[in-house]
Order: structure tokens, then sequence, then C-alpha cells
């Protein structure tokens, strides 16, 4: 339990909408201060998504550039960029914001299905991923949805396309269509990571405190947000994102977990 942990905030996702509550945050101001709530909560990492007023999924630069620099005049918070935009965006749609060079950034290593839709990611996807992440110098994120996307990322690890050293894994657990978010899921997919990787679990909607506070006790790290659940507890919408990353810290707190600070994690995720 002295491993500091580290939270990341997933605030806003391509999915959820304000007809299914109203607290997501929809513009780079909205975004913004939903990532300086969640840092004053305890949260090191904002995973951000970019959204159009509407609140239409978008991965244009302009957007991302925007919530970028509002994130970085209200607090220290990492920001890690999402790679996977929208299901049926083109890679190069996905990726046109990665020469703003956030902390992070997403890679997710294989196609699955993602209920009713298909998040494609072929081998050509996934190389023009990995290869754009590395001309920018930004440290990816492996985004795990099925035991073969770890196989995948240790053969993209010896081609060199991923650092041979060290690796930061997030394992995206209950999309329907996907893998379960169960114990031994999560057992199984951190054996198979080598020495010196870290790790993180996302559950999906009402699993994400589950298997958030099954992460702080094997010690790894944590996921939560209102891209990935709207609920605090059953029938019961979170009213920010700040608000699960307290859920997380109180749990963290009553098992002796101490939070990582923005210093150790760097350190930890080699930003």
């Amino acid at each position: 339990m002295s491993n500091p942990l580290m939270i990341t905030a997933a605030l806003v996702g391509a999915e959820v909408m304000r007809e299914q509550t109203p607290y997501v945050p929809y513009t780079p101001e909205e975004i913004a201060e939903e990532a300086r709530r969640c840092r004053e909560a305890g949260a090191i990492m904002a995973h951000v998504h970019g959204r159009r007023e509407d609140g239409t999924p978008t991965q244009d630069r302009a957007t991302f550039q925007q919530i970028l620099e509002k994130i970085r005049e209200r607090s220290d918070i990492l920001v890690q960029f999402s790679t996977g935009g929208a299901v049926g965006m083109d890679v190069e749609e996905r990726i046109e914001a990665l020469d703003l060079k956030p902390d992070m950034a997403t890679l997710t290593t294989g196609t699955v299905n993602f209920g009713d839709d298909v998040f494609w990611n072929d081998m050509a996807t996934i190389r023009t991923i990995a290869q754009r992440l590395q001309t920018h110098a930004i440290r990816p994120e492996v985004e795990i949805f099925d035991t073969g996307m770890v196989d995948t990322a240790l053969r993209l690890r010896k081609e060199g396309l991923l650092d041979p050293d060290a690796l930061h894994f997030d394992f995206v657990l209950g999309v329907p269509g996907a893998m379960g978010a169960r114990i031994e899921n999560l057992e199984f997919l951190v054996s198979m990571l080598p020495e010196g990787c870290t790790w993180s679990v996302a559950g999906v909607s009402r699993h994400e405190l589950p298997m958030a506070y099954a992460a702080i006790d094997m010690g790894g790290h944590v996921r939560v947000g209102l891209e990935d659940n709207i609920y605090v507890s059953k029938g019961v919408l979170a009213k920010s994102n700040a608000e699960l990353v307290e859920k997380v810290v109180e749990y963290a707190q009553k098992v002796g977990r101490p939070l990582a600070t923005i210093e150790q994690a760097k350190t930890l995720l080699n930003v």
C-alpha cells in the first residue's frame, strides 16, 4: 500500500450526452473546469476527448488546443489526449492534434466490438498512431479491451514502436462486446505484463468503482469519470467528474494507499 496511487479522470468521452446526464462537459471551458476540480480532488491526469457545443464528438486540432491551454491555465494536472476519438473517425482525424504535445496520449492495440458498433484498429492504424506518438515524443497509454491487445503491444515493443523498458497500460473492462469487468480477468491481464510496467483499470458503467477499488487493493492505478460511468451510486447521477474521483480517494485513504503527487506520477509514467 506504499505505492502511490495515480488517478486519471476521463472527463467527457465521445458517447455520453446531456440527454443522459446534464453534468457532462462539452466546451473547452467546461472541460478545463472539470479538470481543475478533479485535480483539487486528487487526480493527476485528465483524459480528454473533444466536443462541439452541441455535444458532437470532434478531434479537431483547434478544439484540442483550446482544451489544453485552458486546462494548463487552471492547474498542473497532466493532460492525456484520446486518439480513439469516436467510432467511424479515420486515423488522421483521430491524431491531428498530437503536434500540440500533450503529456500522454492513448494507443488502442486492437479492434473491438463496442456495443452495437466496431472500434476499428487494424495494424496499419495502430502503427500509424504509434509512429506519430514517437515523432512528437509523447508517452503512450496502451488501451486494452481484450487479452490479444496486450500481445499486440508487446509485439510493437519488439518492433521498436513502443518503449522497450517501460509501458503504461489501461485495462478498459465492461464494454459490451469486449472483456468483462471481473476480478479474474483483471488479474490475468496484469499477469501478462512484463516487469517494470504500470497499469490502471477503467471499469465501465456500474463496474467503475468496484474495479477501481480492486485496482487499489492490487497496487495498480485507477481511471474514473463521466466518460465511463455517470452514476456515483445506483440510480444517482454523479454531479461532476470530481465526485467520482472523491469516491476513489475516500477508499484509498481507508486502506492506507497514498495519492501520487504530480512529480511522482511523472516519474512513474516516465513523462
